[in-house]
């Protein structure tokens, strides 16, 4: 499975990711969370009218987990992926519970 060279992905990869993931619905709700939060901004505007992740955004990541723009993920590291999103979602906490992050003030953060 590949992606294009823009970052988009390739129907074949992305049919192989929906099937890996429709056959575990315990992982449903973390599919969709991952794909929100990668989801290019206005996808509603354009077709597919899906939310597709960004093409940059997915190169990306592509690139920092597999060392190649154009990869796409096996479907078992997809189902990785979601479960430890899936095992680390109460972790984060609430938002309103979150202090601002300021680019070099660690020892504000560290308390």
């Amino acid at each position: 499975m590949s992606s294009t060279a823009s970052g988009a992905i390739s129907r074949q990869a992305l049919v192989g990711m929906v099937m890996a993931v429709l056959k575990r619905p315990d992982l449903w709700s973390s599919a969709f969370g991952a794909l929100c939060r990668m989801a290019a901004p206005g996808w509603w505007r354009s077709a597919p009218y899906l939310p597709l992740p960004a093409g940059g955004l997915w190169a990306f990541r592509m690139l920092t987990a597999y060392g190649d723009a154009d990869a796409a993920p096996a479907p078992a590291d997809l189902l990785s992926y979601l479960q430890w999103c899936r095992t680390t979602s109460g972790s984060r906490g609430s938002r309103a519970a979150m202090k601002p992050v300021i680019p070099g003030s660690y020892r504000d953060v560290a308390r």
